[in-house]
This record gives C-alpha cells, structure tokens and sequence, in this order.
C-alpha cells in the first residue's frame, strides 16, 4: 500500500511524536538507579548547547538544547541511554532487509548527531555517559553501576 503522505508530511508528523516513559530502556535505568540508591537526578531536564561557530563545515545542530535521558546537575553528567538498534550498537544491532539503504543513512544520521551533542555538552564543561540499551541487561547491571558511580565521583 503506498504512503498517503507526502515525504514533507511524513517527516512534520513524525518529528511531532515525543518519546517518554521508554520501558526498555529509561524505565529500566530508574529503578537500576533506585536499586543502586543513586540520588540526585533528573529526567528529561533540557540543557542549552553553545551556539554553533561560523564556518564549522560540519552540519548545525538545529535546537539550541537539547533533552539528555538523566542530568545530575551539581555533577554535570548527562546520560544518555541509546538504544541498540536506533543508535548502532556494534554488538547488538540489527540491520532491517526492507529498505536497506533508508535504515543505514537513519542510523547513521543518528550516529552523527549522536557525536556532535556529545562533543558540544562536553565543550561546555558537562560530563556525557552513553549507556547502550544492552548494558542494562540483569547480566551487565554491576558493571553499568559501576560506571555511573565512577562517572558521578562516588
């Protein structure tokens, strides 16, 4: 069945669907933070990037801020919990058959932009931790601890 959308239309209705409350992934970080009586974050708390130079050559960012997944503030960590297939995990991502092409370029894309707020938020002093999916895992739970408390300086 073809698309009734007109790809302009598809990308407007699509950037306006908001992700919250992601069982996979954010829900399980929270209570692996609970669990580990981590205190002192926040979810979702928007934080400005610096404006981009002039003649950087690389492509702007088009928000001037941006939403990591937890902030703790009086730390200034931002962590980031990516999930294995939005976001390239080497070890457990999937490469869908249909539409080969379009999913490289998406996740490369998110790879990239992925890149450059990291690279920003750490320009202006912040503290960034990307977490995969996968490091959630009951089987890798210890050792993502571990690195948030390494992270947080505890």
């Amino acid at each position: 069945m073809p698309d009734v959308f007109t790809p302009a239309n598809r990308s407007e209705v699509m950037s306006l669907i908001r992700s919250t409350g992601n069982a996979a992934t954010e829900l399980r970080l929270m209570a692996l933070l609970r669990a580990g009586k981590i205190i002192g974050w926040r979810r979702h708390l928007s934080l400005p990037l610096p404006p981009p130079k002039a003649g950087a050559g690389e492509k702007k960012i088009r928000k001037a801020r941006v939403r990591p997944d937890f902030v703790f503030r009086q730390q200034r960590l931002a962590v980031f919990v990516d999930g294995c297939f939005w976001h390239g995990c080497p070890r457990h991502a999937t490469r869908p058959r249909q539409n080969r092409k379009f999913w490289d370029e998406k996740i490369a894309r998110n790879r990239q932009r992925d890149r450059l707020v990291t690279r920003e938020l750490r320009k202006s002093g912040w503290t960034v931790l990307r977490l995969w999916e996968c490091a959630l895992s009951r089987k890798r739970q210890a050792h993502t601890l571990a690195r948030l408390r390494r992270a947080l300086g505890n």
